[in-house]
């Protein structure tokens, strides 16, 4: 049975195997060791009873690990750089949607006549491709600030100082 336990060790991944296989297999001889002075039945319970444990622990650390790595949380600073241009593709298309309504609520004529005509508000908007500059300015200036702190602080990519 000692065989058979040391291939189902196996089912753990690497990393828990080394830190705990053998310490897992001197406890699994010291139970067996013990597990001979009861019946034939009782020691036929144990080793079904450990070698479904065994199993369930593989599986159930395997599930922990992929979790970990799933949900770990990364000191990476990943911000690709297409991302800049998309984030202003966006930011134009929400100003110009903007725009275009301001322009439809001017030119819509109430619909009742007890409700007065919708004016578009006069600001920073109105004017949209001076709003879209200010914002793509902004947001330049937001990442260049960033990308020089860390690397006047000595973080690389990877997160890690040098």
């Amino acid at each position: 049975m000692l065989a058979i336990y040391k291939h189902l060790l196996r089912l753990y991944p690497a990393t828990h195997r080394r830190h705990f296989g053998e310490e897992m297999l001197a406890v699994f001889q010291e139970l067996q060791a013990d597990s001979t002075r009861i019946g034939a039945s009782r020691q036929l319970r144990f080793y079904l009873r450990e070698s479904g444990g065994l199993v369930i622990g593989a599986l159930a650390e395997h599930w922990r690990q992929f979790l970990k790595r799933r949900l770990s949380v990364r000191n990476e600073f990943r911000f690709p750089k297409m991302t800049w241009v998309l984030m202003t593709i966006i930011l134009a298309g929400v100003v110009m949607a903007i725009a275009k309504g301001e322009a439809i609520s001017v030119s819509v004529p109430p619909m009742s006549p007890a409700l007065p005509p919708i004016h578009p508000a006069h600001g920073l908007l109105s004017n949209w491709g001076l709003s879209f500059l200010i914002m793509y300015v902004i947001g330049v200036t937001i990442g260049g600030v960033v990308f020089f702190v860390r690397r006047s602080v000595g973080i690389n990519a990877s997160g890690e100082k040098f």
